[in-house]
């Protein structure tokens, strides 16, 4: 038993070790200059002068796109959680007709890639001119997190016991007292879950921030990036320190709240 636990947890450190050392390899290469980093790639840098981030802040106006991918990522989030606690809630405590098909709807949400319905957006954009708006990536955002989240929500809220529910209805609480009073602070963990996939999957987002936003003002910092590149010639200093900017807080988050993305994710693995 002792052996296959030590053989687990080396896999796992080897794993951890493989995924980290991308992230490693781009915080140091941000300390050597451009033509170190193309002639000796893996070598270690032979000094450290964190200066190069503040240029890359400047240089870079990352604190421009930083906001831009702060407010798309907020409002995104803040709507996924708002709809989906509310639909997961309906779907799984309120027996209604149609409910099934519901379900089913929002299941082939989790199938569909965004190039599947791409063009019909695009169209849909042009006619209520919400290109070079922030409307046209809050709205994608939260309606790509929104049939994940309320599968999530839904799962979790299956798990729970339904005396609890039935005890508040009962006692006279209505649905909206339920939903607000009882249920939403019970799946804190599920919503923890369900944010922090929103909130990543919003801040990373290349395709659409690329494809309808081109006022550089309301840019992204997926796209804000492409400042470092040019037709000929890339920045790879001044990139790196950047990436390393707008990574270190979304690990940071996730690492922050773990313990409540692992309970959100299998709650509902452990119903009884």
């Amino acid at each position: 038993m002792k052996i296959r636990r030590w053989a687990l947890h080396l896999v796992v450190t080897a794993y951890s070790i493989f995924a980290l050392a991308p992230l490693f390899w781009m915080f140091y290469s941000s300390f050597k200059t451009n033509a170190q980093i193309s002639q000796s790639p893996l070598s270690l840098p032979t000094s450290f002068h964190f200066g190069v981030f503040a240029q890359a802040w400047r240089i870079g106006g990352i604190g421009k796109y930083a906001m831009n991918s702060i407010i798309a990522t907020a409002a995104s989030t803040a709507i996924v959680l708002t709809t989906a606690s509310m639909a997961g809630f309906a779907l799984s405590r309120l027996k209604f007709a149609g409910s099934k098909s519901i379900i089913v709807l929002f299941t082939l949400g989790l199938l569909l890639p965004v190039q599947s319905y791409f063009i019909m957006q695009n169209q849909e954009f042009e006619l209520f001119n919400l290109k070079d708006t922030r409307w046209a990536l809050i709205i994608p955002y939260a309606s790509m997190g929104i049939p994940l989240a309320i599968w999530l929500i839904k799962t979790y809220i299956d798990s729970l016991p339904k005396e609890l529910f039935e005890a508040a209805r009962i006692d006279g609480s209505t649905d909206m007292q339920t939903y607000r009073f009882l249920m939403f602070p019970i799946i804190r963990p599920a919503l923890v879950t369900v944010g922090i996939f929103s909130a990543l999957s919003a801040w990373n987002e290349f395709l659409l921030a690329l494809l309808y936003v081109q006022d550089e003002s309301l840019k992204t910092i997926p796209t804000g990036l492409l400042s470092f590149s040019s037709k000929y010639v890339t920045d790879y200093q001044m990139l790196f320190a950047a990436l390393t900017m707008v990574t270190v807080p979304m690990i940071a988050l996730y690492v922050a709240f773990n313990r409540q993305i692992v309970a959100g994710l299998t709650q509902g693995a452990v119903k009884g």
